[in-house]
């Protein structure tokens, strides 16, 4: 039990689902700071049977908190985080301000817990893509060992904010009536319609967004040698990511045990029948905390390789549900929570 927790961004589409988990979940804090920009200031928040009116983030909001999570874009996770490491507040970031650096764990509680007690102030939780495709990696790659993925995305428009999922339902209204669409928030019209980048381009044709995938599950799995090639795609889903992943391992695994290691690991649900229709969509893992995998399959063209289909919520798992989940194992051990250390920002 921890006496105050924060709560950063908390007027965010995730900083929202946030608070709902930490009221849904009992997370053991006798008191709950809310924080968001000024603009924000002194509105009241309805949680659980309480209101608490929002704070304006400041230095000194982080006085006499032990932990925090934050939901912020990276150039505000970039100010507020050494604020809060400096009045020995500890921060589960959703940012990628700090997810390559080599003193930041980079954590997915059900594939690398341990990386918690190395932290020195500052935690971070992957990009929402990572989290379910290393999700369903961390047993196949315990079991055979992962020599290469290559994964499709395909992202829904709330991981790009309430903005984006206002443009996706006015431009299905518009393409409907036979009207023209602008993008806004997207580089082309979102609906109706594929947007093959997700990031801004880097060298070799990549996006930073399929980077991130490459380099975070590399961290994650503490293995520099997998081999990780990625698409991005932006599609006309209000929610849940969706990823088709070819996994090619060392040992050969059938379908059928692939399909036994996944249904035994933590947050993993097999929906897999596709006779009778069965596989994870979108519409229906919405709203929950789980990796849905469907679709198991050998490759043919490959002498050691298993197909597949993911999808997860990218509010809850990808984002929210794993911060909080983080938040809960350091709340309930104080030596974890103290970490190796304090960094200075």
């Amino acid at each position: 039990m921890i006496d105050t927790l924060a709560v950063v961004g908390a007027t965010g589409a995730v900083g929202r689902i946030i608070v709902e988990l930490l009221v849904a979940r009992r997370f053991p804090a006798r008191h709950l700071k809310l924080l968001a920009s000024a603009r924000s200031a002194g509105r009241p928040l309805q949680v659980g049977s309480e209101t608490i009116e929002i704070e304006e983030l400041t230095p000194e909001s982080f006085a006499g908190v032990e932990l925090a999570i934050g939901s912020t874009p990276d150039e505000v996770a970039a100010e507020f985080v050494p604020w809060a490491v400096e009045r020995s507040t500890v921060v589960v970031d959703e940012s990628a301000f700090f997810r390559m650096r080599p003193d930041v764990p980079l954590v997915i509680p059900e594939v690398n817990a341990a990386a918690l007690a190395g932290h020195t102030g500052i935690i971070a939780s992957p990009n929402c893509s990572t989290t379910q495709m290393v999700m369903v990696m961390k047993p196949l790659h315990d079991a055979a060992r992962i020599r290469r993925v290559v994964a499709s995305t395909y992202q829904a428009v709330s991981g790009a904010g309430l903005a984006a999922s206002e443009e996706l339902r006015r431009g299905a209204a518009a393409w409907l009536a036979g009207d023209e669409t602008r993008g806004q928030v997207f580089p082309h019209p979102i609906a109706a319609n594929l947007i093959p980048q997700i990031g801004s381009p880097k060298d070799g044709g990549c996006t930073s967004e399929e980077l991130k995938m490459v380099h975070e599950t590399r961290k994650i799995l503490g293995d520099e040698s997998i081999g990780v090639c990625v698409t991005c795609v932006r599609v006309p889903v209000a929610n849940g990511h969706s990823e088709s992943l070819v996994i090619e391992t060392e040992r050969k695994l059938s379908a059928a045990e692939a399909r036994r290691l996944l249904a035994a690991a933590p947050g993993i649900l097999v929906d897999d029948d596709l006779a009778a229709k069965r596989y994870p969509m979108p519409l229906a893992c919405s709203g929950r905390d789980e990796v849905f995998v469907g679709r198991i399959r050998e490759d043919a063209s490959c002498p050691a390789a298993i197909a597949l289909w993911c999808v997860s919520d990218n509010l809850r798992k990808g984002a929210a549900t794993n911060a909080v989940q983080i938040a809960e194992r350091l709340a309930v051990e104080p030596a974890l929570l103290a970490g190796a250390g304090r960094a200075t920002g």
